[in-house]
């Protein structure tokens, strides 16, 4: 499966785009829409570029899901934009993949979409508002 538009627009929505390199509130180097692998200080990229490091990182993204499961279009670029902002290692550990895969109750799914607010030990209200938009999409 690909990432549908509203999916890329959900990820575009919650990650901004930055053509010069920053510091996110976990420390880390991120670049054009939430690319942090190849980021170092002082990088400046064209829209151009963020768009090709995007396409790049759904690519990732989109493979760590398709391997967890089968889905249908919502429940796939949620967990899609879900993996995008916190990586393949910690969603394949995760309870909420946990819960998915044992189809446990919806409130029990977003609970646990909710439990990933957290960037460098505090809550931010960006991300509260990230997993509820996910949740929200995975059970349209």
């Amino acid at each position: 499966m690909k990432t549908s538009q509203s999916g890329l627009e959900l990820i575009k929505k919650h990650e901004g785009l930055k053509l010069k390199a920053y510091l996110c509130p976990a420390n880390v180097w991120t670049i054009g829409y939430g690319h942090t692998r190849t980021t170092q200080q002082g990088l400046v990229i064209t829209q151009q570029q963020a768009e090709d490091l995007l396409k790049s990182d759904l690519d990732i993204s989109e493979k760590v899901v398709g391997f967890s499961g089968n889905y249908n279009q919502n429940q796939f670029d949620a967990l899609v934009s879900f993996v995008f902002n916190v990586g393949g290692g910690a969603f394949k550990s995760s309870t909420l993949l946990k819960k998915i895969k044992e189809n446990a109750t919806e409130s029990e799914i977003r609970h646990q979409f909710s439990r990933w607010n957290k960037a460098g030990g505090k809550e931010l209200a960006g991300l509260t508002k990230r997993r509820q938009d996910e949740a929200n999409l995975y059970f349209t």
